[in-house]
């Protein structure tokens, strides 16, 4: 609640200003119903038409100017509620951009998704209710007994009695339902999670025609959160009929007493009716204080939900090193990788130096460790046994910014954003001009491909879902390309390259100007078998580093892999 109030601080003209109109508002509802008493008793009573004419002018001025303040409660409860969940987004997207992938790993991408849209709106939501009702609310209740006693002290006992025992049904049934909110909040992040792998994997999912499997495990997961939505859904549910009736009972009582007392001459017909507004103006503001309760209930949840992201921390820490020398660009010393929840390490004691502007080739069969090893030169992952050194200088002491620009990466899976061509090569360099960009798509043999489109202006959809496999990997080649990075990490991103457009890409980088450290991880012999130097992976190890001579004749792993992909000339 500190926390939260903290982050509300900005907003708390608006935070103020929100409950005080509300209650303003309530003033003038609570003095409603003495008008019309007045209304009753001395002008109906009476037939004096122009009383009844001035006190309905007055009702509706009440009406008028209680309206006008409903709408500016409504406008300030509206800009601090949005403008918080709007903040709340942002510096949940800020947090979430300085995990490390092992955090994003384990925490999970929809449960993250879930958070940042659905969690941050229940938030929204709570906050503009609280900030309407959850002060106006109780101030009508007790306001509407008060003025009760005002009226007739007798009667106004039976409004002492029955706020307590509605009290206790309505906070009751609040504290039950709050951990249930919790856990269905639980299954609904199952349900998204089950949705999104589905949708990303649905082109294999019907190759294998298991349509009906995953129906049968949606069915599941959706039956599970029905249920807990369900239960929750009948505890919440008991509150409008207990309150219905204990309010009914209530007035019943009062219509009997206040009937007698009308007989008597205690009271007046106009204030018996006044009783019984004040009774119904409590019933409806107890409704809406149940229903506020229940959104609060969920917004409560889903604020914890967020707070729990928030606490997750980065397991990096930077440094303040922006630079470094050394003859040797890259140095792997003992390093290990263990992911969180692994049973075994997938990467181990792997030892190689590689000099500035050496082509290195990493292969290996599928599960080898090569995707593994490439991510911990730009630190996506740390070890968790040995170092890896850039320039000399142990990675864990670079700056992040600075490390980064060291190096470019094209990753396994060709990941375009939407946008022109021209923002996506951007990306690598803001400050790259049209040559520059030209020349990065020509090395990448992608230069064609774009002139053929209607140059750097053509619009790719979100994924580059315009544009084929071999598209997307020579354009986020390209992007890698224009930052000019000194050391350059291919992981597999040729795979959908054919032989001679591949060939012609690594021809073209290893004619670039400057001296550049290429890394290219591959299934193919013949995209690596031509490196300075070439990392041979089995189950984690480094099994064998060389040339491809070398290798031939020292490395059965790599032997067996040239074998299968070349065929033996006949003697």
């Amino acid at each position: 609640m500190i926390k939260f109030l903290k982050d509300l601080k900005p907003y708390f003209k608006e935070s103020v200003l929100g409950p005080l109109f509300k209650l303003f508002e309530a003033c003038l509802e609570l003095i409603v119903p003495l008008v019309i008493a007045k209304i009753i008793d001395n002008g109906i009573k009476q037939s004096d038409k122009g009383y009844v004419l001035q006190m309905s002018l007055i009702l509706v001025l009440l009406g008028a100017v209680g309206l006008a303040f409903s709408i500016t409660a409504q406008y300030f409860a509206a800009k601090a509620s949005v403008g918080y969940s709007t903040k709340l987004r942002h510096r949940l997207f800020s947090h979430i951009q300085t995990l490390s992938y092992s955090e994003i790993d384990t925490l999970g991408t929809s449960t993250l998704i879930t958070r940042m849209t659905t969690d941050t709106n229940q938030v929204q939501t709570g906050l503009n209710l609280a900030l309407r009702l959850l002060l106006r609310s109780p101030f009508v209740v007790f306001g509407a007994m008060i003025m009760a006693f005002t009226i007739d002290v007798s009667s106004a006992l039976t409004f002492v009695a029955a706020i307590p025992v509605l009290s206790i049904i309505v906070f009751g049934i609040m504290l039950i339902s709050i951990p249930l909110y919790k856990t269905v909040q639980s299954k609904l992040d199952a349900v998204l999670r089950n949705t999104r792998e589905n949708l990303s994997g649905v082109r294999v999912i019907r190759a294998f025609c298991k349509e009906n499997d995953e129906i049968d495990e949606f069915k599941g997961y959706n039956q599970s959160l029905t249920k807990s939505q369900r239960y929750v859904g009948k505890i919440s549910a008991l509150m409008n009929p207990l309150t219905y009736i204990i309010i009914n009972f209530a007035i019943l009582w009062l219509i009997n007493i206040g009937a007698l007392k009308v007989d008597s001459g205690v009271l007046t017909q106009g204030e018996v009716i006044a009783l019984y507004n004040y009774m119904s103006q409590i019933l409806v503001e107890l409704i809406k204080l149940a229903s506020l309760i229940i959104t609060i209930t969920k917004s409560v949840a889903s604020y914890g939900r967020i707070q729990n992201v928030f606490r997750v921390n980065s397991s990096m820490q930077f440094g303040d090193v922006k630079n470094a020398e050394s003859e040797y660009s890259v140095e792997f010393s003992n390093a290990s990788l263990t992911y969180k929840g692994a049973g075994a390490p997938s990467l181990s004691a792997i030892d190689f130096k590689i000099k500035k502007g050496e082509t290195v080739g990493i292969i290996g069969g599928t599960g080898s460790g090569k995707t593994s090893l490439v991510n911990l030169i730009p630190r996506f992952y740390d070890v968790t046994e040995g170092t890896v050194r850039i320039d000399g200088c142990d990675i864990k002491l670079y700056e992040e910014e600075a490390l980064r620009k060291k190096i470019g990466i094209v990753p396994q899976k060709a990941v375009l954003f939407s946008g022109t061509v021209r923002e996506n090569m951007l990306w690598g360099n803001k400050n790259a001009t049209d040559e520059e960009i030209y020349k990065a798509l020509s090395i990448s043999e992608a230069k064609t491909l774009v002139d053929g489109k209607g140059g750097l202006d053509f619009k790719i959809e979100q994924g580059g879902k315009n544009l084929s496999g071999g598209q997307r990997q020579r354009l986020t080649i390209a992007r890698a390309l224009v930052k000019n990075p000194e050391i350059l990490i291919l992981d597999d991103s040729a795979s959908a390259l054919d032989f001679v457009t591949d060939a012609n890409l690594r021809s073209n980088i290893q004619k670039m100007d400057g001296e550049r450290t290429v890394f290219i991880v591959s299934q193919r012999a013949s995209s690596i078998m031509y490196a300075d130097k070439i990392i041979v992976l089995e189950d984690g190890e480094a099994v064998g580093i060389g040339t491809h001579e070398q290798l031939l004749q020292s490395c059965d792993v790599y032997k067996e892999i040239y074998s299968s992909q070349f065929k033996k000339e006949e003697a």
